[in-house]
Formats: C-alpha cells, sequence, structure tokens
C-alpha cells in the first residue's frame, strides 16, 4: 500500500486533482468528509462539541451549526484548538479504519488540507502539494467561490504559505493553467504513485 498525504492552500483546486486520482484508481479518504461525519447527529463527536461549546452550537434540527461554531472557534485560538482536540482524534481513527479497508497494493490518497500546517508530512510515505500562484487563488475565490477579496485574501493568509507547502512536497502538481494540462499531469503522477505501489 503506497499512503499519499495531498494537500493544497484554498482555491488551488484540490478537489479536482482527487476527483481524477480516484477516476485512475485511487482509494480516497477525505479528511474533510470525515471531519463532517463525525459530528453528525446521534455521534459521540457531537455530544463532545455540545459538551464544550454549549448547546447553541446546534441548528434547530439538532445538527451542528456550522457557521456559528465558526464563528466562535476562529475568533479565539483556545477554543479552535479545543475544537480540534475533540475533531482530530476521530478524524484519525476513521481514517485509519478506512485505510484498513484498503487493499494491499492501493494508493490510498489522503486529501487533508492542513497537512503542512499540522506538520503531517511524515505520516505519508509520499506527498502531493498542489500548486498555485495566490494570483490565481484569489481569482478563483472570488470569481468561482463568490468570497470578498477581503475574506478570500483572510482565508489564504490563515493557511500556511505556498514556501511551507512547497517544503514538504515529494510531487508538484501546478494547477495554473487549463483543465487539459491538468488530465494530462495527472496520468502522469498516477503512473509513478502505481510503480511505487509494486515497489
Amino acid at each position: 500500500m503506497l499512503k499519499v498525504g495531498l494537500t493544497g492552500g484554498i482555491g488551488a483546486g484540490k478537489s479536482e486533482v482527487s476527483r481524477l486520482l480516484v477516476a485512475s484508481g485511487a482509494v480516497l479518504i477525505d479528511a474533510d468528509k470525515i471531519a463532517r461525519e463525525v459530528v453528525e447527529p446521534g455521534t459521540p463527536g457531537l455530544a463532545a462539541v455540545v459538551e464544550a461549546f454549549g448547546p447553541e452550537v446546534l441548528a434547530p434540527d439538532g445538527s451542528l451549526d456550522r457557521p456559528k461554531l465558526g464563528a466562535v472557534v476562529f475568533a479565539d485560538a483556545e477554543k479552535l484548538a479545543a475544537l480540534n482536540a475533540i475533531v482530530h482524534p476521530l478524524v484519525g481513527a476513521r481514517s485509519a479504519e478506512l485505510e484498513r479497508a484498503a487493499s494491499d497494493d492501493a494508493v490510498v490518497v489522503h486529501d487533508v488540507p492542513l497537512l503542512a500546517e499540522n506538520g503531517l508530512a511524515p505520516l505519508y510515505d509520499l506527498v502531493i502539494v498542489v500548486d498555485v500562484s495566490p494570483t490565481t487563488q484569489l481569482d478563483r475565490l472570488v470569481r468561482l467561490r463568490g468570497m470578498s477579496e477581503e475574506d478570500a485574501r483572510a482565508r489564504m493568509a490563515a493557511q500556511a504559505t505556498r514556501e511551507k507547502r512547497l517544503e514538504i512536497a515529494d510531487v508538484v502538481i501546478d494547477n495554473d493553467g487549463p483543465l487539459e494540462g491538468l488530465s494530462e499531469r495527472i496520468g502522469e503522477v498516477w503512473a509513478d504513485l502505481e510503480r511505487r505501489a509494486r515497489a
């Protein structure tokens, strides 16, 4: 089994890279998706979040009100750390479970947005960084996601720098260009990953 960490800044196109890798045959473990699953209604994770932050972080239907919780934790580093202390171990345990279920010769891609920020590179056999220029990031966030320029810049600033991400990269996928070029590049990367998985 080849364990691959996949990361990139917001707006870099990591989701598209994940999709193309899965289409090639990769097993995807999506940390963001798991982070949502572990705090769904009825889970111990949601119970722990409510115990830590109070019932006001719940939506009327009993699910987690993410924007409300986000407003609480992103304004306070201690509260964010408290939330991470609840969610991260649950995400880690579920990721490990999904990884164990994959076949021995699988290429398992862990899509981890905060891989560089949390110093997780040593957990993987290799790290792929989806890289774009800050200008492209900003353009995509404003044009495609409808963010204000100020909000987009704040989100970008809250993440690891481009340099810090590139420092941990074993493979860099330049995603500044058109989609056709990306598909071709993923084909090359996939051939390399399969080779490594068999080695």
